[in-house]
């Protein structure tokens, strides 16, 4: 699965860039985000909204709202 356009890779040495893909794959295959990532398999992606897990469950957002961070702009973040 490839990663959003948007993103502009990070330039990092060959090493570095290995130990980033281990940590990354090691924290995709954690049991909190196996579980994450099979309850938004079961609910189902729409293309008009993102799906936010909360602590009482899962929360869908729309598009604008989530990258335009609810309206406050992403300039200061």
């Amino acid at each position: 699965m490839k990663g959003s356009p948007i993103r502009l890779k990070q330039k990092l040495s060959p090493s570095a860039a290995k130990k980033k893909a281990a940590r990354d794959l090691a924290y995709a295959k954690t049991p909190a985000r196996k579980a994450k990532k099979a309850e938004n398999q079961r609910i189902g992606q729409r293309s008009d909204s993102d799906l936010h897990h909360t602590g009482s469950g899962v929360k869908r957002v729309s598009i604008k709202n989530n990258r335009g961070n609810y309206g406050r702009g992403t300039k200061n973040e």
